[in-house]
């Protein structure tokens, strides 16, 4: 399968990028921010440490990238970052990230034993490939079964109720409260990834979808000044 988003940010980890990685949806092009998004250094004092104040070890770093916030945690307890491009494990590697592995966080069971995590992190909003409500709570449920009955996580989104969403690249209207998609796609020398359709959910939509997987929503951190429309949702079991 292509994988033109994972060679692009590989290659400009490695000084080898000589063309933009592009986000496309139909005729709408834009550049995607590689070096914001995927190497500056996390800041475990942002939000006044609202992150990391709810992850603990193990940990498991769920669609990790290049592995910016699980070089961070590694380095306090056992943190495993698995990602479904192989070329962004190995960049992940490269980088010193001691427990890079290719996976995907939709076949936890598949991967990993019943209570294997403290903890769970998806940043990035790839959540919202789970696709669905169904999808969701499935995916809510197979994470519930490889963590602690302790445990905690820290999921994302972009938040269709927030009238900035619409503005986002690939985003298509949902009558649905609370719901709406992406559909869009990444190329790279002319190489492009598969299309994607993201699912994107409320805050109101995640406690649903959590109702019977062992989780509850304890908050919700939103993102500051123009990225209002991007939200955390710390879980916990209930």
């Amino acid at each position: 399968m292509s994988d033109a988003f994972g060679r692009a940010i590989r290659d400009h980890h490695r000084g080898e990028r000589t063309e933009p990685l592009l986000h496309r949806d139909g005729g709408d092009t834009t550049e995607h921010p590689i070096e914001a998004f995927y190497f500056s250094e996390f800041d475990p004092d942002a939000d006044d440490g609202w992150l990391t104040s709810w992850l603990r070890g193990p940990l498991v770093d769920l669609g990790a990238g290049t592995g910016r916030h699980a070089l961070y945690f590694q380095e306090r307890f056992e943190t495993v970052a698995i990602e479904p491009s192989a070329a962004l494990v190995e960049t992940m590697r490269e980088r010193g990230v001691d427990d890079a592995r290719e996976g995907d966080m939709f076949a936890l069971r598949e991967t990993f034993e019943r209570d294997r995590f403290r903890s769970a992190l998806s940043n990035g909003t790839q959540l919202g490939l789970a696709g669905s409500m169904c999808g969701l709570s499935e995916f809510l449920g197979d994470l519930s079964f490889v963590t602690t009955p302790n445990a905690t996580a820290v999921l994302d989104s972009y938040d269709p109720n927030h009238p900035a969403t619409r503005e986002l690249i690939g985003y298509r209207h949902d009558p649905t409260p609370g719901l709406a998609d992406r559909v869009m796609f990444f190329e790279y020398e002319g190489e492009s990834n598969p299309i994607l359709r993201i699912r994107l959910f409320s805050p109101d939509r995640l406690r649903e979808a959590a109702i019977g997987t062992g989780w509850e929503v304890a908050d919700v951190a939103r993102g500051g000044d123009e990225n209002e429309y991007h939200y955390r949702a710390a879980l916990r079991k209930r």
